[in-house]
């Protein structure tokens, strides 16, 4: 009988709110993940993790995040570090993707409820329970070929992102051998958009090796643009003119961003001689956009992110702050999410009546939506400011910029994170979770149902500005 409750409790959770069924898959994979991470054979010393740094290595691998409480080169043995590169993959395809593909396997097919709950993963405007709106971005009859993109995606371009980057790996003198962990599990951290590192000294080692960072590079681009990008792009590489608006705006703006990112790193830093002070014009040229590139969600850094001067700081928080596509492994408040407030804050300007872009109409709703988003963003990420500051007595651009490279599942840090005392650990893995599952899924996820209403309330217009 206890058994059927627990069944039926399920199916109802699954079938009215997949927003709320991807936070308990979420919890549950963090749950289980730091279970394993707290093992003695999980640790290089055979000692077990204490639960903070367990948990929060947990959240920051499911979330795909980076950020870490202690030396991923030596704290972790050969088992704990297949956990984690398990766990990153699982986070970046995203859960219910994953369980939708393993459905695939089994029955050969999806169902309808199976088409919904990954529509509601993989569509950028996965905000609401029940029947997804066939309007959006991905309609269901395509999610079977999109969850087939999702997978080949992944496994074909991490691999070829460890066969590019194993020569460079040796010649960057780490033993062959090594090299043959260390290719597939830096391909997989750069493509989740996570951004550990197994090696000593992280991607620094390789801070003159243009090709190993180009690869990243590449490899984290693609990763931040998002699936249904992805998707496109394998449909109608050559015929812009079919691409969907979505993607249309998503490869505009994160383009922009990173050329912008990279003038403004550029200009700020370029005297600073603990960052591009000491190098010359093309490798300060190069860094900087290897620099704006991982604030999209990379989180891999070659310069002392401690040692950016304070407006780089602020530069770099926004740049994250946004993030990157939607439905991607990438976090923040989504390029889209900007390129629509954007939009509707120029056609305001112009006078026109209505928000339009590359011929198509922005319906009101995904603008009340992304408004939202920025919302809940801003809310988040200043309620774990006010907290961890309190608690650490630290300096604030510090502290702001490591939670928000937390709720932008990022993982760059000034280095503040590895000194957390346990209280603010917590917090700041709080953020990290809040920060992955999405603004909008959480905020649908609170919200008991939609109801609908039958009658409209007289109207009157507030003074506003």
């Amino acid at each position: 009988m206890a058994l059927r409750g627990i069944g039926r409790f399920l199916r109802h959770m699954i079938t009215s709110s997949p927003s709320r069924f991807a936070i308990v898959i979420f919890a549950t994979l963090i749950l289980v993940f730091t279970t394993l991470l707290s093992l003695p054979i999980a640790s290089a010393s055979g000692t077990v993790t204490p639960l903070s740094d367990a948990l929060f290595t947990a959240v920051s691998t499911i979330c795909v995040t980076g950020l870490v409480t202690v030396d991923m080169a030596s704290h972790w043995s050969p088992f704990g570090n297949v956990v984690i590169f398990v766990g990153v993959n699982i986070g970046g395809m995203g859960v219910l993707t994953l369980a939708s593909l393993m459905g695939m396997v089994v029955s050969r097919k999806l169902g309808l409820r199976a088409k919904l709950l990954a529509a509601g993963d993989t569509n950028p405007l996965r905000a609401h329970g029940g029947v997804v709106n066939e309007s959006q971005t991905v309609r269901l009859g395509e999610v079977g070929q999109l969850l087939r993109t999702v997978a080949l995606s992944t496994l074909v371009i991490e691999g070829v992102v460890a066969l590019l980057l194993y020569p460079g790996l040796v010649m960057a003198k780490i033993d062959p051998l090594v090299a043959l962990w260390e290719a597939p599990y830096y391909a997989a951290m750069s493509f989740t958009n996570t951004g550990f590192s197994p090696n000593p000294g992280g991607v620094g080692v390789f801070a003159d090796d243009y090709f190993v960072l180009t690869v990243l590079m590449i490899s984290v681009f693609l990763g931040s643009i998002g699936f249904p990008v992805i998707y496109t792009l394998a449909k109608h590489v050559w015929h812009v003119k079919k691409w969907s608006l979505h993607t249309k705006l998503t490869l505009i703006t994160t383009s922009l961003l990173i050329l912008l990112g990279a003038i403004v790193f550029l200009v700020l830093e370029y005297e600073n001689p603990r960052t591009f002070g000491s190098m010359d014009a093309v490798d300060t040229t190069f860094q900087a956009f290897f620099l704006s590139i991982m604030t999209r969600s990379g989180g891999f850094s070659v310069v002392d992110v401690g040692g950016l001067n304070g407006s780089s700081l602020v530069a770099g928080s926004m740049l994250m702050f946004v993030g990157g596509g939607s439905a991607s492994t990438a976090g923040g408040i989504k390029v889209t999410t900007l390129a629509v407030l954007a939009i509707a804050v120029w056609s305001e300007a112009k006078g026109r009546q209505s928000v339009e872009a590359f011929g198509r109409r922005i319906p009101s709703d995904v603008q009340r939506v992304a408004l939202s988003v920025v919302a809940w963003g801003a809310t988040i990420v200043a309620l774990s400011t006010i907290i961890i500051a309190q608690i650490t007595k630290a300096d604030i651009s510090h502290v702001l910029f490591d939670v928000i490279s937390a709720f932008g599942t990022v993982g760059l840090s000034t280095g503040l994170t590895e000194s957390l005392p346990d209280s603010a650990t917590y917090v700041m893995a709080a953020t990290i979770f809040m920060g992955r599952i999405g603004t909008v899924t959480l905020a649908a996820a609170v919200a008991a149902t939609s109801r609908t209403q039958y009658y409209s309330l007289p109207v009157e217009r507030p003074i506003v500005g």
